[in-house]
């Protein structure tokens, strides 16, 4: 046996994570050598009770590698373990490197170190928007964007990485059999279409819970030079994974919002607690010393075809936030009556869409 068919092993054998496997290298100098031993040896390892050491005794009967490796052939998946030339260096250096991870998509040859973006599942337009535009502009720098494929601010960047024609990698907090959220199948199918990669490492057929998206957010963090957080309330899932690149050695980057945004007091927490305040990806690609100007990345959203000069005005009037109909009339510097009936044909074309109290958004 192998240490790295070893790491896959012990993987399989639930109750027995990075740290505990870790101890067990201690004890025994190898895994491999871990998987013979004797149940009352395996018991003197701190944190291995009777239960644990039966399980890894009689690790032939209670687990199944063989069907689990044909599984994972059968999925297209590549299976890396630290003993593995391929794995990622940047997760052999956090605290609890995954002992395996299951990737689906092309590995990168050097794993350069990304941007992780992360934010709330329930986000704002703005929230969205800005995400998207990040995601867009790292990816197109030539920067991994890294996250979870979760809804909103995660689906986002990966959205804006891809618009980039750039790399994304999304790591999951379940199976790589088994999608979550469902609705992001089609993204996760064109995340490896286009280059990136989906990883996880927990075996197939774990289903998502509580437990597993904490400890997909180290993997998040572990893989990046940085994690970004856009709007994130005081407890979001996201101030985890800050937290945690803060104990990984990574820098910490977090987007203001408006201070009425329940959803913003998060980042603005993070950012009188010493996080990097970005107002643009010059302000993160600053930390990464790229030298790239200022205007290459900053580059206007192009207005939609086939506009006429009114619509042109009102839709270029309308900011990546909620923009109320007042603000809209002033920048575009048309008569109120023109601004309406530019945008309710905005609207037909599904350009724009109105929120309660005359405020709008775009759409596209």
């Amino acid at each position: 046996m192998t240490e790295s068919e070893a790491y896959f092993i012990v993987n399989l054998v639930s109750g027995i994570g990075p740290v505990r496997a870790k101890r067990l290298r201690e004890r025994f100098g190898s895994l491999d050598r871990a998987l013979v031993a004797r149940e009352t040896d395996l018991r003197s390892v701190e944190g291995i009770g009777p239960e644990l050491a039966q399980a890894l005794a009689s690790w032939e009967s209670s687990t199944d590698a063989v069907k689990e490796r044909k599984w994972a052939e059968k999925l297209g998946l590549t299976i890396l373990t630290p003993a593995d030339k391929a794995y990622p260096p940047s997760l052999s250096e956090i605290y609890d490197p995954p002992l395996v991870l299951y990737i689906k998509g092309k590995i990168p040859e050097t794993w350069p170190r990304g941007v992780a973006v992360v934010g709330s599942r329930s986000t704002s337009h703005y929230g969205l928007e800005t995400a998207k535009k990040l995601g867009y502009q790292l990816a197109y720098a030539g920067v991994p964007v890294i996250s979870g494929l979760a809804r909103g601010i995660d689906t986002s960047a990966h959205l804006g990485a891809l618009a980039a024609n750039g790399t994304t990698w999304a790591v999951l907090g379940c199976g790589l059999d088994k999608m979550y959220p469902p609705e992001n199948d089609a993204l996760a199918a064109k995340i490896v279409e286009s280059g990136g990669c989906l990883i996880s490492e927990l075996p197939l057929g774990t289903s998502p819970d509580k437990r597993t998206f904490p400890m997909r957010n180290r993997i998040v963090s572990g893989l990046s030079f940085g994690v970004l957080v856009i709007e994130a309330g005081r407890q979001s899932g996201a101030l985890i994974t800050a937290r945690q690149a803060l104990e990984q050695g990574r820098q910490v980057f977090a987007v203001p919002g408006r201070i009425d945004n329940p959803q913003a007091q998060g980042c603005h927490q993070l950012i009188k607690d010493g996080a990097k305040l970005v107002e643009g990806v010059e302000d993160i690609l600053a930390e990464l010393e790229f030298l790239i100007p200022r205007e290459s990345v900053a580059t206007p959203r192009p207005l939609p075809a086939n506009l006429t000069g009114d619509e042109e005005k009102v839709y270029a009037a309308i900011e990546l936030d909620e923009t109320p109909i007042d603000a809209i009339t002033q920048a575009s510097g048309l008569a109120s009556g023109t601004v309406s009936s530019a945008l309710l044909r905005l609207e037909m074309r599904k350009l724009v869409k109105q929120l309660p109290g005359k405020v709008f958004v775009r759409t596209s």
